[in-house]
């Protein structure tokens, strides 16, 4: 039975109990096994588990007109943007939510609780977001109860000052206070301000972190007392600002609500101690943090023991994992070897860190996927030393030709930023070089977007390009890189690949999975389901996604 389906039982049995007046003749009903009266029932329903459905009871006084009414539990709405640690970040704080008695639902006008955790890589994400928000405001009108919370690395760079660029939001957390986020919730649900840890926000610190003392906007707590939407009476409600930095926070313990039936992210650092002067990132997440190998071989022998296969080890950096006499290729290693995973992967490294033994791991693992991101950002040495990425081209030229020598396989894909402040039209063409010189499979391209706070604002104004030479730049960029992807898309048609099942594709009785080189296959299903492995041979390409047909039991001994 699917979840709407259940939902929609339970609904209509709600309905029947309050349609049942006192001392009705009515059948009692039992619920957990107890006789609960028409008349005096509260039922809380609760669907934000896949698999399970919580029913709470508790006796209440019926009053008059309440016969059509139902009183529903705490029920939270996560919306996620920007990259896979925020991805994971949401899950986290799902997880933290059900522990703690909250329900996730699928959407926010279901929900007393809205939660937009958020990217402040680019200007554009923030917009985004700040555009979101006040469409929520839409829900809080006709809901003044409802809380809204921003989460995430924008919360933590914009600080206090997004409470007055959206007045509508009750809470501003970071990423390293999902801990207490119950606790934060229930605060903004009582009002309540405690002089001896709150301070007033006209004595805040707002606007950009400072990069040269590793400050966030507003670092601390802060609350103040602010009107109800629609300025009821003079009711007052609370806004709270929760901004710590935790240097030691890596959320240990805590377990995420992951939904998947195929993969899971898997942190296994927070933080950068890098600083390339375009990122916000060290600014917003603090130095690194890297978590006890025991916890996240623990948790991955957990997620393999529920029938996960595939693993992704997230980290802002994630090859310059230290942790002890533990080092990213020794971790990389022994999580390839637990029973039961089939495929692990990472991102995203930083080129300095692909050491010769990262690579040899790499070369040698079999669960370990032959696919490697490595973050490029320009092919100009000057631009380069301007960023502060610490290598060259040519070194990180060399570091391609190791990768492809110990695995000839292997798919790359990149990062690059084109106009940078600073950028010249030669510095720009041999960025164009480095992409025809690699061929990478995929490039996640950008326009440079400065982040206030960031040492990149901070160069002088002249070195700026102008918007439409930046645009111009993106544009022979992105053309470039889907030129060489779609070549090599179409020299790899007739290749057979394992293909893990990760949904249904567009087409009806077709399925949507992944190689191992992180290229996206759609088959018919021919009795597949998520999940599944399935040999598939590649028929076609649009470029960006394959078409294939799974092979039958003659075609894979012939391919074996």
């Amino acid at each position: 039975m699917s979840a709407s389906t259940r939902g929609g039982l339970l609904r209509a049995t709600v309905a029947r109990v309050f349609r049942c007046s006192p001392g009705s003749a009515s059948p009692t009903i039992r619920i957990l096994n107890r006789e609960v009266p028409p008349g005096a029932v509260r039922l809380l329903i609760c669907m934000g588990h896949p698999h399970s459905i919580r029913v709470m009871i508790q006796n209440q006084k019926e009053s008059k007109g309440a016969e059509d009414r139902v009183a529903v539990g705490r029920r939270a709405y996560v919306e996620t943007y920007g990259c896979q640690m925020n991805i994971s970040d949401g899950e986290l704080m799902e997880g933290v939510l059900s522990a703690a008695g909250y329900c996730i639902v699928s959407a926010p006008e279901e929900a007393d609780v809205v939660l937009v955790n958020t990217c402040a890589i680019r200007e554009h994400a923030e917009r985004r977001v700040l555009g979101r928000v006040s469409q929520l405001n839409g829900l809080k009108k006709v809901r003044p109860e409802l809380v809204i919370g921003v989460t995430g690395c924008m919360a933590q760079r914009m600080g206090t000052s997004l409470l007055e660029k959206a007045p509508y939001v009750d809470l501003v957390m970071g990423p390293d206070a999902y801990r207490t986020l119950p606790a934060q919730l229930e605060r903004v649900r009582s009002g309540e301000v405690s002089s001896s840890t709150d301070q007033g926000l006209d004595v805040l610190l707002e606007g950009a972190p400072d990069p040269d003392r590793r400050r966030p906007a507003g670092a601390g707590r802060f609350a103040r007392q602010a009107p109800m939407p629609g300025g009821g009476r003079g009711k007052k409600r609370l806004q709270l600002a929760v901004l710590d930095l935790d240097s030691e926070e890596n959320y240990e313990g805590l377990e995420q609500r992951r939904t998947s039936r195929v993969a899971a992210w898997v942190p296994i650092q927070r933080g950068c101690d890098h600083r390339c002067t375009y990122c916000i990132v060290p600014y917003v997440r603090g130095d690194e943090k890297n978590r006890d190998p025991g916890e996240i071989l623990t948790e991955i022998r957990h997620l393999a023991e529920r029938g996960l296969t595939e693993v992704t080890l997230l980290g802002q950096t994630v090859n310059s994992y230290r942790h002890g006499d533990w080092s990213f290729p020794r971790l990389l290693r022994e999580v390839g070897r637990v029973d039961g995973i089939r495929r692990v992967r990472f991102t995203s490294p930083h080129p300095n860190d692909v050491s010769d033994e990262l690579i040899e791991v790499m070369a040698t693992e079999p669960a370990v996927c032959e696919h490697l991101h490595l973050p490029a950002q320009s092919g100009s040495d000057r631009v380069l030393r301007r960023m502060v990425r610490r290598y060259t081209a040519g070194s990180f030229l060399e570091k391609v030709e190791k990768v492809r020598d110990a695995i000839p396989d292997v798919a790359l894909s990149t990062d690059i930023i084109v106009a940078f402040p600073g950028e010249t039209e030669k510095d720009f063409h041999e960025t164009l070089e480095l992409m025809r010189t690699v061929r990478f499979h995929e490039a996640f391209t950008y326009k440079f977007s400065p982040r206030e706070g960031t040492p990149a604002t901070r160069l002088p104004p002249e070195d700026f390009v102008p918007e439409d030479e930046a645009q111009h730049r993106l544009e022979e960029l992105i053309r470039v890189s889907r030129e060489i992807r779609a070549e090599l898309a179409r020299s790899e048609v007739g290749r057979t690949e394992e293909v893990l099942v990760e949904g249904e594709a567009r087409d009806p009785g077709h399925l949507l999975g992944r190689t191992r080189r992180s290229q996206v296959v759609a088959f018919p299903e021919e009795g597949r389901s998520i999940g599944d492995y399935a040999l598939v041979r590649l028929t076609g390409t649009t470029g960006a996604t394959f078409r294939g047909r799974v092979l039958d039991r003659a075609a894979r001994a012939a391919s074996a």
